[in-house]
């Protein structure tokens, strides 16, 4: 195989924490190949149809759903029939495309993508981001040839021959070695000298983090630190029209979207967080202290073994969603007074790394396309 036709099928989506690895393992098969073509295959109406388009990436969408619960629901029938038009139609794509492998980071598209794969001969690998192993790559690990995993001890989920520990590519732009506290700081206007607590629950938002916030502004307002507060944008408007009733603390920042994150971690001195596999990944990349506050409406509840391969090791604090009302910032105020504990946690969730992730998966999809 000359090295200038090399052509890749990436395959998944439906949340960040699947897009942002998609992307971050394309790049790092263009700085290694340049002329490589990359096509990836996502769900329709689902985010990484404007995500990875922005990412400068030639997408195709497939009409798929996740299964109702229970499984037995009726309009399971319309969603089997989906998923076999579906694999049908990129099976036809894979024909035209010829890729040398197809890559598989979790969601629904990856399924219908790697299976039609599998069926024509073309080597699999798949990515596994987090602790606890979703359902469609359970279902994909016999066909795969690389299955690589961020956490240790996947082999009660995957044959252990097959799984290579890489750790979850995370976004680049996070990692700006020139980035000053001061700088970061005045993004937000806010003083460099003063404790800061990052809160953000993603893009669209997460209900409880910010409840959480609602329920103790009289405590953020007294306490000696700063806060920057991501709303998300689905929370922005009621929680603009809650503190314009109760008052906003001259301490908290509150936005619904953070577009300079790199800015966001380098201000913080502690972050408060979900326990998605990006966000666990970007912390320890860091080396950031975090309280994690695990999502309950997520597939096995993934977040919940994520945060606790984490606590188990000293490299983060965890609240539970039902507590976090209650105890989230009282804990969160007390630990950032805390400059051992944070240093303790920092250091044992930076240990926890694991560096050029994105190269380390694009390196093994090189060695599965050159076998071809």
């Amino acid at each position: 195989m000359a090295e200038k036709n090399l052509r890749i099928i990436i395959s998944g989506g439906g949340t960040g924490g699947h897009i942002f690895p998609a992307v971050s393992i394309a790049n790092a098969i263009k700085e290694i190949n340049p002329e490589a073509e990359i096509l990836f295959v996502g769900a329709e109406g689902r985010m990484e149809m404007q995500r990875v388009p922005a990412a400068g990436y030639e997408i195709i969408g497939l009409p798929l759903r996740g299964l109702l619960r229970p499984f037995w629901k009726p309009g399971n029938i319309g969603v089997i029939i989906n998923y076999v038009y579906s694999k049908w139609k990129i099976k036809k794509k894979l024909c035209q495309f010829k890729p040398q492998v197809a890559v598989g980071v979790g969601g629904y598209a990856s399924s219908a993508t790697l299976e039609a794969a599998y069926e024509l001969g073309i080597p699999c690998l798949i990515q596994e981001q987090n602790s606890f192993a979703g359902l469609t790559n359970k279902k994909l690990a016999n066909k795969a040839e690389k299955i690589c995993v961020a956490y240790e001890g996947m082999e009660r989920f995957f044959p252990a021959d097959k799984i290579l520990i890489t750790g979850n590519p995370v976004r680049q732009n996070l990692l700006s070695p020139n980035l000053t506290r001061q700088e970061s700081a005045a993004t937000f206007n806010l003083s460099p000298g003063i404790p800061t607590i990052l809160l953000v629950g993603g893009s669209l938002g997460a209900r409880t983090l910010n409840q959480s916030v609602l329920h103790n502004l009289n405590a953020i307002a007294q306490a000696p630190i700063q806060f920057i507060w991501q709303t998300g944008g689905y929370y922005s408007q009621s929680i603009k029209e809650e503190l314009a009733r109760k008052g906003k603390p001259d301490n908290l920042y509150v936005t619904d979207f953070i577009s300079k994150m790199d800015h966001a971690y380098c201000a913080a001195d502690l972050v408060i967080s979900r326990a998605g596999a990006s966000s666990i990944s970007e912390l320890c990349l860091l080396g950031k202290p975090a309280i994690l506050v695990p999502s309950p409406n997520v597939a096995e509840d993934h977040q919940t073994h994520n945060a606790m391969a984490l606590t188990e090791k000293g490299a983060a604090l965890m609240v539970k969603d039902s507590e976090a009302k209650e105890k989230l910032i009282t804990l969160a105020i007390r630990t950032v007074k805390d400059a051992a504990k944070l240093k303790s946690l920092g250091e044992h969730a930076y240990q926890m790394a694991y560096k050029d992730s994105a190269r380390i998966i694009a390196d093994e999809v090189m060695k599965l396309a050159n076998k071809q």
